[in-house]
C-alpha cells in the first residue's frame, strides 16, 4: 500500500514544480491593446497626407501668382522697350491715326529711303531717327494749325528697316527680322543651325557702324565652352553674318 502513496506524492509534487503556462494574447478576453497602435498609426498617416495636400495647394496658389505677376510686369517691360527705344527707320510701315479725324489718318504710311514721309497738309515729315512717341508730338505740333487738341496715335505696322542678313554654311540663309535684342548664337538657331561643312571657328560679322564697316570674328566653340562670352555679340540692324 505504501508504493501507491508515493506514486500520488510524485505527481503532485511534479504538478507543483510546473512552470505557469504562458498566457496567449489572442486567448485574452480583449484585444483592444493589439488594435490602439494600429488606429494610432492611421490616424498620423492621414494628418501626414492632409499636410503635404495643403502645402502643395498653397504652393500651387504661390506659384500662380508669380507667374501672373512675372507675365504682368514683362508686359509692362514689352510695351515700354517698343514705344521709348524702337527708332523708326528707312523702309518701315507705321500706322498714323488722329482721334475723329479720319482725313488725318493713315493706315499705312511708307517711310522713304530718305528718311522721312509724307503727311496730309504737313508734307515730308523727318521720321527716321525718332522714337514713335516723338513723331506723334512733331505730327500732333504740325496739326494744332488745322485741328483743335489733334491726338495722334503712331504704331509701326512692318519695321522692315530692323533686319538682319545671315549667309554661308547655315542650313537657312537669308533675311530675317530684328524683332527684338536678339544675339549671335540665338540669329544662329533661327537660321536653323549649321551644316556639316561649317567653320565655326571664323565666323564673320559685317557691321556699318559710325559711318565705318566693322568686322569681328566670332568663334562660336569658344561660346558654347563659355570661354569667351563676349563674342556672343548683340545684333543691330543691317548686320550681316558670314559662316565660312
Amino acid at each position: 500500500m505504501s508504493k501507491p502513496t508515493t506514486i500520488r506524492i510524485y505527481l503532485q509534487t511534479n504538478h507543483l514544480n510546473q512552470p505557469p503556462k504562458p498566457i496567449n494574447p489572442i486567448n485574452q478576453s480583449t484585444n483592444l491593446p493589439e488594435l490602439q497602435p494600429e488606429k494610432n498609426t492611421m490616424k498620423k498617416a492621414l494628418l501626414l497626407i492632409f499636410s503635404l495636400l495643403a502645402i502643395i495647394t498653397v504652393g500651387a496658389g504661390r506659384a500662380a501668382a508669380d507667374d501672373t505677376k512675372t507675365a504682368k510686369e514683362t508686359k509692362t517691360w514689352s510695351a515700354k522697350t517698343s514705344r521709348d527705344d524702337y527708332h523708326i527707320g528707312s523702309g518701315d510701315i507705321l500706322e498714323i491715326v488722329t482721334w475723329k479725324e479720319p482725313d488725318f489718318s493713315r493706315e499705312e504710311v511708307l517711310v522713304r529711303l530718305d528718311g522721312k514721309l509724307t503727311f496730309p497738309l504737313l508734307n515730308d515729315i523727318q521720321a527716321a531717327g525718332q522714337t514713335p512717341l516723338e513723331l506723334k508730338r512733331v505730327i500732333e505740333e504740325g496739326l494744332k494749325t488745322y485741328v483743335s487738341n489733334p491726338v495722334v496715335t503712331v504704331n509701326v505696322r512692318n519695321p522692315l528697316s530692323k533686319q538682319f542678313y545671315i549667309l554661308g554654311e547655315v542650313v537657312n540663309t537669308g533675311q530675317y527680322p530684328l524683332a527684338k535684342h536678339l544675339t549671335v548664337l540665338q540669329a544662329f538657331a533661327l537660321a536653323g543651325g549649321f551644316t556639316e561643312w561649317a567653320s565655326k571657328k571664323e565666323i564673320i560679322l559685317l557691321r556699318h557702324e559710325e559711318g565705318q564697316d566693322k568686322i569681328y570674328i566670332i568663334n562660336y566653340k569658344n561660346i558654347v565652352k563659355g570661354n569667351d562670352l563676349s563674342q556672343n555679340i548683340k545684333l543691330k540692324a543691317d548686320d550681316t553674318i558670314i559662316v565660312p
